[in-house]
């Protein structure tokens, strides 16, 4: 270890880097950085653990920058308190040896502040990359990007795309995109000897260098080795978390193996074209790959796949092309052998993005003097939706767990689609169609119950077929009169068995109908319903749809055979209002969240439509919606059930709901909701095809990497819930925050 007196000699500040790399490995962001912090700061560079056979101690060298390089080395045999706590007592070794109070903490990663989080000083998170959605990632990086954002001061951000998804996180996020050391790069313009492993690889002649492991598209790059056998392609790097035998292997693809930075120049200098052949991922969403520069600096044109921040920054750039598919890239990279940037203009560009000028920005940010800790958020959590999972998770988080909430919903008042009110004539309706309560969760009603009293009820529902209303669903009574006949219990199924049309394998909706009850029940209880509640045959509908309705071989009428069928005693509305009556809950109707600044929150709960926090990236996720016509009549009762379905496809509307059959009120008049299927409106029900599941994967994916940001319900999931599934999964979620906000104390009173 180095001598800390001599080291401390002079009065300059620290600034104490943590990252995930080690320093000769980075050719990029930090090494450039902190070498210029070093005529202002005192460096330290806590690099990524090593492991070792022996002691846990901590190796220093100083870099000819002045940079004090700390490379810890840990015991592969087991450590009391795991490896972050054998971390932890090795920074405090240094912090003494070298008599470190009060330091700049700069970290390039969240993990360190597992073990670094104790130490007092202002705190820069400067976020090169999206770490939680690489592959392998901690699962504890979100928790620990949370608790680092809550102590830090300043957020940096290596492109822009980062910067878009942390600016909602912190008050002080600034976009810094990498720059370039052009005095580095410029001479590969000049005859630079030829690298000896590369002398003999014919021309045309496509490099790349960096890492090779899951941002590398090996699909893509194989495929477009094929397209062009006698273009050679040029890879430097190392390989992580990927295998050499995982990388395709071909005539013309050539991998050389690491390079030091220095290195660098002197291969592009002998390429004609370089590639940034990156796979379009979750570890590719968010970066702004430092490449670009070095390669115009180096004087090759570029050809790329669609990273977001490269068609943003150089989309414009004369020396840089997109493509996406493998023919595209292949003619990008032909066009780019012929292509005549205009240079002079790529320098002036270049000229605004060195080094020096990046750090003297920041540097400008970090001097003035700047508040130890981040100030507490002004609400823990936001939830956006005041329906049942945002209100759920409300009440849960503000009286089980201490947190003040913030509840936000853009309609004019609480309960989701099921609010309930008094209309003109006094009736109790639901605005939104009919909301029936059944579970067999004793979870869920015991819940529940805390906010309401019940009254027993039982649904049913009758179908308007053949000039009569028959049970649904469908049971002995509705086959017998549909038919004609008198069937005893038992010889239900075997006469259902003589009608149904078995398909192998089952796809669809029609196909669990058919094997089920056979053509003609399906055509006058199922087909034309179906086509007009989701404006498709049941052909082309997930056969879900159907296997949520059973056909029975009793006189059993009930819609649900749950253990508890029950209304909320007073209605729905009442019970949502009691559950948020909480002096650590806020509500506030009639907003829309995108007018929020997201600083003012710790964590964000979003229960809304996923497609649209995503701004439709990937293109709208497809819902039915409904109309509603409410109309209020002067007779006691119109109908002798709630509901009556009305499957002709003549008739446009799909029921009709009385609503005084669900809440027992009685009155002298009723009032009745009939129902118009539409293709536009709110979003009630998922389209559950198999293009639609696949698109929602890919917002799934999204949201499993954004950080600070939990998605629950039906909307936020893409999914259709009953109301007690929707409170379930709200109670599972809470139950997994909870853990975190006390592990977050934890570390905070640490």
């Amino acid at each position: 270890m180095l001598d800390g007196m001599r080291w401390n000699a002079d009065d300059r500040p620290v600034l104490l880097c943590f990252s995930h790399l080690r320093w000769d490995f980075v050719f990029q962001r930090p090494q450039h950085l902190l070498s210029r912090a070093t005529g202002h700061y005192r460096v330290l560079y806590w690099e990524e653990p090593a492991w070792t056979e022996g002691e846990a101690e901590v190796s220093a060298t100083l870099t000819p920058e002045g940079v004090l390089r700390l490379q810890p080395k840990l015991p592969t045999e087991a450590w009391e308190g795991g490896p972050e706590a054998a971390l932890r007592l090795l920074l405090d070794q240094i912090l003494h040896a070298y008599r470190v109070q009060d330091p700049l903490l700069w970290f390039y990663t969240p993990r360190a502040i597992a073990f670094a989080g104790h130490v007092r000083g202002r705190v820069i998170y400067d976020c090169m990359d999206e770490l939680a959605s690489f592959k392998d990632a901690d699962t504890d990086l979100p928790l620990q990007e949370h608790a680092l954002l809550a102590r830090a001061s300043l957020v940096f951000t290596g492109g822009a795309s980062l910067y878009e998804a942390k600016r909602g996180l912190h008050p002080h996020v600034h976009l810094f995109p990498s720059g370039v050391d052009t005095a580095h790069f410029t001479p590969a313009r000049t005859a630079l000897p030829e690298p000896a492993d590369q002398a003999a690889i014919p021309h045309p002649r496509m490099g790349f260098y960096g890492v090779l492991d899951e941002r590398l598209d090996r699909s893509l790059l194989a495929d477009v080795a094929d397209l062009r056998p006698d273009t050679h392609f040029i890879l430097l790097g190392p390989v992580a978390k990927l295998d050499w035998a995982d990388l395709p292997a071909r005539p013309n693809l050539h991998y050389l193996g690491p390079k030091d930075y220095a290195e660098l120049p002197a291969y592009a200098a002998h390429w004609d074209v370089a590639l940034m052949p990156f796979a379009l991922n979750d570890s590719t969403r968010y970066i702004s790959p430092t490449k670009t520069p070095e390669y115009l600096a180096a004087g090759r044109p570029v050809v790329s796949t669609p990273i977001a921040d490269v068609v943003r920054q150089y989309g414009a750039c004369s020396a840089v092309q997109t493509a996406g598919t493998a023919a595209q890239f292949a003619a990008a990279c032909d066009r780019a052998l012929t292509c005549r940037p205009d240079w002079a203009a790529i320098d002036t560009m270049l000229a605004g993005m060195g080094w020096d000028a990046i750090w003297e920005r920041m540097d400008a940010l970090i001097r003035p003097p700047m508040p130890s800790y981040f100030t507490r958020p002004e609400y823990d959590v936001l939830i956006v939706g005041a329906g049942f999972a945002g209100s759920v998770l409300a009440e849960r988080l503000a009286a089980g767990a201490g947190q003040r909430v913030l509840v936000v919903d853009r309609r004019p008042h609480i309960g989701g689609n099921a609010y309930d009110r008094l209309d003109e004539a006094g009736i109790l309706i639901h605005p939104y169609g009919p909301h029936i309560f059944h579970t067999n969760s004793q979870t869920v009603l015991d819940y529940l119950s805390r906010f309401t009293a019940w009254r027993a009820y039982e649904h049913r529902v009758l179908a308007a077929v053949q000039g009569e209303l028959l049970p649904v669903p469908i049971n002995r009574t509705t086959i017998n009169r549909f038919f004609g006949l008198d069937l005893r219990p038992d010889e239900v199924a075997p006469f259902l068995a003589t009608l149904a049309v078995p398909a192998s394998p089952v796809r669809s909706s029609a196909d669990v109908v058919l094997g089920s009850v056979g053509p003609a029940l399906y055509e006058a209880f199922f087909r034309g319903y179906t086509r007009k509640q989701w404006g498709l045959d049941p052909s082309e509908l997930d056969r879900s749809v159907t296997a949520r309705v059973p056909t029975r071989t009793d006189d059993d009428d009930r819609y649900f055979q749950d253990r508890f069928q029950c209304m909320p005693l007073h209605g729905f509305t009442r019970m949502f209002e009691r559950m948020l009556d909480h002096p650590n809950i806020t509500v506030a109707t009639s907003t829309d969240d995108a007018v929020l600044d997201r600083s003012r929150f710790g964590h964000v709960i979003f229960t809304g439509p996923v497609d649209e926090y995503y701004g439709h990236r990937f293109g709208k996720l497809p819902y039915r919606s409904l109309r509603f016509e409410h109309r209020t009549l002067d007779v006691a009762q119109h109908q002798p059930v709630a509901v009556v379905n009305y499957p002709d496809e003549a008739v446009p509307h799909t029921r009709i709901t009385e609503f005084k059959h669900l809440t027992g009120q009685v009155h002298a008049r009723t009032s009745l909701c009939t129902e118009y299927p539409s293709a536009a409106g709110d979003p009630y029900y998922p389209v559950p095809r198999p293009e639609n599941a696949a698109l929602y994967r890919r917002y799934q994916a999204l949201a499993d990497a954004e950080p600070g940001v939990t998605f629950v319900g039906r909307l936020a999931t893409y999914k259709y819930y009953n109301m007690d599934q929707v409170v379930a999964q709200a109670l599972s979620t809470y139950d997994r925050l909870q853990g975190r906000i006390r592990a977050s104390e934890r570390q905070a009173a640490e």
